[in-house]
């Protein structure tokens, strides 16, 4: 159990995390901030460094049993913090307003638990993952040779979901997070004299044919395995000037599918379509792959595991608002293990996630801790 000076401390590091935000591949400092706070609770091994700033910590029992990773994101957003919190974000642009701090502390929190009162079996992960806001950073750390070496049986998160009553989970088993690809279209012709366009290669009317086209790759609909969803997010083109035609134009279109599978005929439609409308206007045109996620699939085996600790602990649960549209990149880990992401309410009141007045609320913190330590306890019982 949590004393009221572990949760005084957790609070007071979750709120320094808050102060320090890195964005998606830059976490070195917040990595280390993490090695710096495991150190105390002794973990039987420390692996930094994983696909990138990823940090595990594992505490072994010695005995044979399952592996239990439990996963928390180091990144924050590119967004500008707007806030009167004495411990709102220093660094201009960037803030934690996903709650990456609090699912952190959830994590650190946790690990007290776990050093005091070991599992019978087994070993638990702490996984502290890079890169999550962009779709990278899962995929990296599984990637990683080291990674091997702790790979989990089983998989588990906790992400804050506001517009949930304070303290209520949502989960069930199967779809709970699309699968998004950001798909960068670059159009390029030729510039010319806003005077003279016809000397010129104009990128203009694609775009005006694009945009509607590729908006009728997928129109939304019900979140069932035929769910297709496309979005342009961004256009651009040529110079801010009336003296210019412009010869190149960008389109940023996000792509969502509700399984994996699908995203790859969807993707290659979306460059069909570019290409067919490139060469009919005499332009060439290229793609970048960004913020690239796949399915969140919670498996049926560990979404009752995780279902029946809440019932344990008497934690409100229940499927409502699942699935969602928005991606996450948590399901890579359930490829090779069996997964469950759990969505924690912060109040039905609160502000939404990517929000400028976003924050994490600390009350959440020694209830994440908890579930997380029942599933621990219920997989791997108690020394």
């Amino acid at each position: 159990m949590l004393t009221n000076t572990d949760i005084t401390e957790l609070t007071e590091f979750r709120r320094l995390l808050h102060r320090f935000p890195e964005v998606s591949r830059d976490e070195g400092a917040t990595a280390q901030r993490i090695l710096d706070a495991l150190a105390p609770l002794r973990p039987t091994r420390v692996l930094s460094g994983l696909g990138g700033h990823a940090v595990a910590a594992v505490f072994d029992s010695g005995l044979a049993g399952p592996a239990v990773l439990f996963r928390a994101e180091l990144d924050a957003l590119p967004i500008h913090e707007i806030s009167d919190a004495p411990w709102r974000s220093t660094v201009a642009g960037k803030g934690h307003l996903c709650g990456h701090d609090g699912h952190m502390v959830m994590l650190l929190a946790l690990g007290r638990l776990i050093s005091r009162k070991p599992v019978a079996q087994g070993r638990v992960v702490l996984m502290f993952q890079p890169a999550e806001e962009d779709g990278s950073g899962a995929r990296a750390v599984v990637a990683d040779p080291a990674f091997a070496e702790i790979a989990p049986d089983w998989a588990f998160a906790i992400h804050n979901e506001p517009g949930r009553p304070f303290g209520f989970v949502a989960t069930r088993a199967g779809l709970i997070n699309c699968a998004s690809q950001g798909l960068a279209i670059t159009l390029v012709g030729k510039m010319a004299h806003a005077a003279n366009p016809e000397d010129g290669v104009s990128p203009a009317l694609a775009v005006a044919e694009l945009i509607p086209a590729l908006g009728q790759l997928g129109t939304g609909g019900a979140l069932n395995e035929e769910f297709r969803l496309a979005t342009v997010t961004h256009v651009n083109i040529g110079a801010p000037s009336f003296g210019i035609a412009p010869g190149e134009a960008q389109i940023f279109v996000t792509l969502r599918t509700a399984l994996d599978t699908p995203m790859a005929g969807m993707a290659a439609q979306a460059r069909g379509l570019a290409e067919e409308t490139a060469n009919k206007h005499g332009l060439t045109v290229s793609f970048e792959v960004q913020d690239d996620f796949a399915a969140s699939i919670n498996d049926a085996e560990a979404a009752q595991v995780a279902m029946a600790a809440l019932g344990r602990l008497g934690v409100a649960h229940g499927p409502e608002g699942l699935p969602m549209r928005a991606s996450e990149d948590f399901g890579v880990f359930g490829h090779d293990a069996r997964s469950a992401m759990l969505c924690l309410g912060p109040g039905e009141d609160h502000a939404t996630l990517h929000n400028p007045d976003y924050d994490f609320p600390d009350d959440l913190i020694p209830l994440g801790a908890r579930i997380f330590e029942q599933i621990a306890r219920d997989l791997m019982g108690s020394a």
